[in-house]
């Protein structure tokens, strides 16, 4: 039997439910531009090609997802984990997946084990007007 590992990523929507009990949580709403408001992106999801290459384009993203696997990684160090990270925006379909993905693969590339849970990524889309504060 393997042991679980010790990061744990959940990408969630605040339009849906309260986030989920984290480490760290990161919102992702009101920094970063949101794919929902591409009528060609909105029915897509973080694990769609053009939402997550629109996603890792968007400035400041990069150095996010860099900075939450060093931390989890650095933690992970100094408490032996379990990490558990958050990120949400608000419908959990298209930034907190993508987010969630970057960061995975910075953790994978440093040789560290991630399971990953999209909460929300098969919810229905939500209204446009829910978005349009964020």
């Amino acid at each position: 039997m393997t042991n679980a590992p010790l990061v744990r990523i959940v990408s969630f929507g605040y339009g849906h439910d309260d986030p989920p009990t984290a480490t760290i949580t990161y919102d992702l709403r009101v920094l970063f531009r949101n794919p929902h408001r591409d009528p060609a992106m909105r029915y897509l999801t973080g694990l769609d090609d053009a939402v997550y290459t629109h996603v890792l384009a968007t400035p400041g993203i990069e150095r996010v997802a860099t900075n939450a696997a060093d931390t989890a990684r650095g933690l992970l160090a100094d408490t032996g984990g379990p990490i558990v990270i958050a990120t949400g925006c608000v419908g959990g379909r298209h930034r907190s997946v993508g987010m969630a993905r970057r960061i995975a693969e910075h953790l994978h590339a440093a040789g560290t084990d991630v399971d990953i849970d999209h909460r929300d990524v098969h919810r229905d889309v939500l209204p446009t007007v829910t978005h349009r504060a964020h």
